[in-house]
């Protein structure tokens, strides 16, 4: 299916591997004018190298730093205007969930893993929204996590941090749908990729981490990054254009609520 993104201005947050990495590949089969980020300048710059041989020099821009800083968010869109103009779409894919499980959470820990996966998103939309108001047209897709509507294992901090982003993008859709501006929500499983965290658990605990895949999840096995990807780009395309508001959860029939 042709989504349309053919030429479209795309801003793919922490996009130097996992979901991110494989959702930029997305908007670049799609024909898309992408720009990655990661913190990690190796990183970046290896998927830079694997975009530009894949889909050329002209259509990847690669952009080192750290975007829960204002200051990083700042260079981003500067380089990303001076090069294409002002984007056309954005994904918010910020955040980890590297913390301590329980409910005796030290109060440092709580608020870093809260702010971590909740105030970027913020700053960076605040940011892109300008020039998309005044554009009239745009699409924000935020990732979240099943973690964030219904009960998982997860620290609670990321998930507390995980359960505000889909509301606010909830919230934010109401706001900015008369702007023809959508803000969708993608709420993943258990994604599998190199460097993540699902693949560190089966390293440390492989029964334990298998057993709850076939327990606790329907289709039996992980997600993969691409099934993801492929979802965001749907819905940051025009062919999902009267969705807005919703979150999407892609978890293999994880989750039991509806």
């Amino acid at each position: 299916m042709d989504l349309g993104l053919a030429g479209k201005v795309v801003l793919v947050a922490g996009s130097s591997r996992g979901i991110g990495l494989a959702v930029a590949r997305a908007f670049l089969a799609e024909g898309s004018r992408t720009a990655i980020t990661g913190r990690d300048g190796a990183s970046v710059a290896k998927a830079q190298a694997e975009f530009e041989s894949q889909f050329g020099p002209d259509r990847v821009l690669a952009c080192e730093g750290d975007l829960g800083n204002e200051e990083a968010i700042k260079k981003t869109l500067e380089s990303i205007e001076e090069r294409w103009g002002s984007p056309d779409c954005l994904v918010a894919n910020i955040g980890n969930g590297r913390g301590p499980v329980g409910w005796d959470v030290p109060e440092p820990d709580w608020k870093r893993l809260f702010d971590e996966n909740l105030s970027p998103t913020h700053r960076l939309v605040q940011r892109v929204l300008p020039a998309m108001t005044q554009r009239g047209s745009g699409s924000i897709v935020v990732v979240a996590s099943i973690a964030g509507i219904e009960s998982t294992p997860a620290p609670l901090p990321y998930s507390a941090a995980k359960a505000a982003l889909v509301n606010y993008s909830k919230n934010l859709a109401r706001q900015l749908g008369p702007a023809n501006i959508r803000v969708n929500a993608v709420a993943p499983g258990n994604i599998l990729f190199p460097g993540g965290s699902w693949e560190r658990h089966l390293s440390e605990r492989p029964d334990e981490v298998n057993r709850l895949i076939e327990s606790e999840v329907p289709l039996r096995r992980f997600g993969r990054p691409e099934e993801i990807a492929d979802l965001i780009a749907f819905l940051a395309s025009d062919r999902a254009s009267f969705i807005t508001g919703s979150c999407v959860v892609a978890d293999g029939g994880q989750t039991r609520s509806l």
